[in-house]
């Protein structure tokens, strides 16, 4: 006799082996990711060759297109791109490398004690709200070369989203984590190394990776201003020049260096993490 037959049909339903979902074709994602580039690209070349103007918004000065492409042509021949994108590169490095490392030791502390909760969070909640543009005099005023004042405000920008997320990574950990390693005799800094920082590890990749982006971000605003060689300053002197095509070709660097960054920590993040990768998954 049939097992299932004596059960009720709900009970049988579930019972019954379940199909294998069906898995999804490796070029669908990527396909549906190229397909809405190029509809925003399609929308861009129609507004701005057709000059359409929308009453609060208009297009008639904006480049199309293919006169973006040619600027970008031109600065890939240039001479000048490897400078700006070294300069631009060398300050995010070291900006962002000083901020990860004072947000993930700060963040620990004010996540596990109580004293540095009440004694450091204060003062830098006050100051997280600032925005990078109100930075700069003060920064001028206090590097004596430009260098420094922008690798500051590029360290202030990353500095308080890598803080936040490792804060948030401890906070949201397990406590039952920390009394089973107590009980096996897991105590002081090895506690600290061995539970607390892997567990607190997703929230940290997090904040660098958000951090990432808004050091880009500060730096930008930064080359504008005190900047001689960069991706920002190549913006603002293509806009003080009237060059508009150049000025966008400057935007999608700056967002395709941001965007590489990030990916790149996440991708690390993930090879560092392999407990934290979905079930399945290679990548």
């Amino acid at each position: 006799m049939d097992v299932t037959l004596a059960l009720s049909p709900a009970t049988a339903a579930r019972a019954q082996p379940k199909p294998a979902p069906r898995r999804a074709l490796p070029w669908g994602r990527f396909g549906v990711q190229a397909l809405s580039v190029l509809a925003c690209v399609l929308l861009w070349h129609v507004a701005s060759t057709r000059h359409l103007d929308l009453g609060v918004v208009t297009f008639a000065n904006v480049p199309s297109p293919a006169d973006v492409l040619d600027a970008a042509w031109q600065l890939a021949r240039s001479p000048k791109l490897l400078p700006h994108l070294a300069s631009s590169l060398a300050r995010v490095g070291l900006g962002f490398a000083l901020a990860a490392l004072a947000g993930i030791v700060l963040g620990l502390a004010i996540g596990r004690l109580r004293w540095a909760r009440s004694s450091l969070l204060p003062p830098l909640e006050v100051l997280r709200p600032i925005p990078a543009v109100a930075w700069i005099p003060l920064a001028i005023l206090m590097f004596p070369s430009s260098e420094g004042s922008m690798v500051f405000i590029t360290f202030v920008g990353a500095l308080f989203p890598v803080l936040l997320g490792t804060i948030h990574g401890v906070e949201e950990m397990d406590p039952r984590l920390i009394a089973a390693a107590r009980s096996l005799g897991t105590q002081g800094w090895r506690l600290f190394t061995e539970v607390v920082l892997p567990s607190a590890a997703p929230g940290i990749v997090t904040g660098l990776s958000i951090g990432m982006g808004t050091c880009w971000f500060c730096l930008v605003t930064a080359e504008m201003i005190a900047g001689q060689y960069g991706i920002g300053y190549y913006t603002w002197e293509s806009y003080t020049v009237q060059n508009y095509p150049s000025i966008v070709v400057g935007m999608l660097v700056i967002g395709a260096l941001g965007m590489g960054s990030s990916a790149l920590i996440r991708w690390a993040g993930r090879r560092l993490m392999p407990w934290q990768r979905p079930q399945g998954s290679h990548a």
